[in-house]
């Protein structure tokens, strides 16, 4: 696969988190992807129920802000943002929705296999995220 294709991958893995299109996503990785994240590491089925809660707890949105690619690798910069309007239970396990906003940058790496998702890594600035929902 080209790099352009990898990319594409890419913004089609953003498109279906943002939705949060689980058939999607599990179409986009390999059967034995390795998922790295602040909250969590495994297969899919171990992290899901991770980028659920986020969905429905901070209404996580990813906007690519920036890509680059080599080979079977990409790195993405994306701006997240989102609001606490549910419990959190890993995310913020000692605290009640705020709905209050916040929005901070994240960086994603992704490796390729056969067209897809065979490895992703994510980072996000956890302590900005929890100072920005409670004002503190």
């Amino acid at each position: 696969m080209s790099i352009e294709a990898h990319k594409q991958v890419v913004r089609d893995y953003v498109l279906a988190f943002n939705a949060f299109d689980i058939a999607r996503m599990r179409e986009l990785f390999t059967e034995d992807a390795k998922i790295w994240g602040v909250l969590g590491a495994g297969p899919f089925d171990v992290v899901e129920p991770i980028w659920k809660e986020l969905h429905e707890g901070l209404q996580m949105f990813l906007e690519i802000v920036e890509m680059a690619a080599d080979g079977d690798h990409v790195a993405v910069r994306f701006r997240e943002s989102g609001r606490f309007v549910a419990p959190c239970a890993r995310a913020m396990p000692e605290l009640e929705p705020t709905d209050r906003p916040y929005a901070v940058t994240a960086m994603e790496w992704f490796r390729f296999r056969d067209g897809r998702i065979a490895e992703r890594w994510g980072a996000r600035d956890s302590a900005t995220i929890r100072r920005q929902v409670t004002g503190g």
